[in-house]
């Protein structure tokens, strides 16, 4: 590959000692009952009224063995490149992982030069000229339909992922491709074919891509999973999806087994874990490739930042609009004032969070109750990422990384942050006796939505 080429060139020139991570980490898995006994060592607001919380679907425990980097060329640095060579030499069983992480930050460099390059080229504004929608019902951007494709083809390319699924398809799209054999058709019938790991990848190509033509920053959000089970039989008819094919991608963010964003902004950022911590690689253009800039991310367990589309204050659930309220008067458990910032890009406004601390949320409201944002493709990776730095992920009052999406579309509330300032939010709805926001949190854990 070009990249790996690129970095053997350089590997003549002068080195140093560097830098270096733990050897081993095991994710943590935070479970309800750690968020309970949390929320019942602070002394109650009201009386609160305890909701049932159903244990968390069974996944897939894994143990990452982290890279150790006793050199590091001073002409690049750590490349995102040598990190996950580094990764699959110390993991062989992630060794798929390294192709597939290859092709989703190749696709990203794309897209970033075209994010760059937009108003030059044309390609702001909407899909032919308006009327173009997706399946929610959103009116499609140019980009938004050319990054969707970038990101499909390069992860097609890798061989390693078997189903796709996207902000801006209707359904999973099944790569039978990565299930050719050795004697089968096409330009597989004579080779010896690698088959390999196969996995599930979900994406929003271009997050906040209505933000563009003002040059605001936009991202892309992307979530691996293993498969449940092998899809190589797995069947498209008429544009129905297989069972099996949606079992497969419908998996909970405990199943996660890479999650990661790239930011387009002052400058591009390439933000991912695979359950071994948190790191940050910002895109060197000199040399084309992503560079390690900040390794094991943490979030500050606590904030001076609040981050919500204040405009729907109002439809918000009561319990919010009192958390709210105690942090812009200086009410709230730290006795601080917080300050608002809100760029209504989700990509930016979790990276402000991971580094500064605080909280970012799209709660439910009156006219969305549910939320705005995407369980599978959008809230579980970022929810991931946030754990994975030390932080907290939550609807309100259940753990996001819990819910198994129904719907390869489904909407979820999402309020994420730094651990302390997540918590008191969730103190708020833990003293909260409304029977509707009870109702509707008990059907989302159970499914019934």
């Amino acid at each position: 590959r070009t990249a790996t080429v690129c970095v053997v060139a350089l590997a003549a020139l002068s080195c140093v000692a560097a830098f270096t991570t733990p050897s081993v980490f095991t994710p943590a898995r935070l479970t309800s009952a750690r968020f309970s006994s949390a929320v019942n060592g602070r002394a109650p607001r009201a009386a609160s009224l305890r909701m049932e919380e159903s244990a968390a679907p069974e996944a897939k425990e894994r143990t990452v063995r982290a890279p150790v980097f006793d050199e590091v060329c001073e002409q690049t640095g750590i490349t995102l490149t040598r990190y996950m060579m580094e990764v699959a030499r110390s993991n062989p069983d992630l060794r798929d992982l390294e192709s597939l992480i290859g092709g989703i930050s190749l696709a990203c460099k794309t897209i970033a030069n075209l994010v760059d390059r937009a108003t030059i080229t044309g390609m702001v504004g909407y899909q032919d000229g308006g009327g173009s929608v997706n399946v929610q019902g959103e009116e499609q951007k140019k980009l938004d339909v050319v990054t969707n494709d970038v990101l499909k083809r390069a992860l097609k390319f890798t061989g390693k992922v078997g189903v796709i699924a996207s902000e801006e398809e209707d359904t999973p799209v099944f790569n039978k491709d990565a299930y050719k054999v050795p004697g089968g058709e096409g330009k597989y019938k004579d080779v010896l074919a690698d088959i390999g790991s196969k996995y599930v990848t979900v994406f929003d190509p271009l997050d906040g891509s209505s933000n563009v033509d003002a040059n605001i920053p936009t991202g892309t959000i992307f979530g691996v999973y293993e498969e449940a089970e092998s899809m190589e039989n797995c069947v498209m008819e008429k544009g129905a999806v297989e069972g099996q094919c949606l079992l497969n991608t419908l998996q909970p963010g405990t199943a996660l087994a890479a999650a990661g964003y790239c930011l387009y902004s002052s400058s591009c950022m390439f933000v991912f874990t695979l359950g071994a911590g948190l790191n940050g690689f910002t895109y060197d253009r000199s040399i084309g490739e992503f560079v390690l800039t900040h390794p094991n991310m943490q979030v500050p367990k606590r904030g001076k930042i609040y981050s919500f589309n204040e405009a729907n204050r109002w439809n918000w659930d009561k319990p919010l609009q009192e958390y709210v309220t105690a942090l812009q008067t200086a009410q709230g458990e730290t006795g601080v004032q917080y300050s608002a910032r809100y760029i209504g890009s989700m990509v930016g406004d979790v990276h402000r969070t991971l580094l500064y601390g605080g909280i970012f949320g799209y709660p439910a409201d009156t006219k969305n109750k549910d939320g705005k944002l995407r369980l599978l493709y959008e809230a579980a990776p970022m929810s991931f990422l946030m754990e994975q730095g030390g932080g907290l992920s939550l609807t309100g009052k259940t753990r996001i990384m819990d819910l198994k999406p129904q719907k390869v579309h489904q909407r979820v509330p999402f309020l994420a942050g730094s651990y302390d300032d997540v918590m008191e939010m969730r103190s708020y709805y833990d003293a909260c006796d409304d029977p509707k926001i009870i109702k509707r949190c008990l059907d989302r854990l159970e499914g019934n939505i």
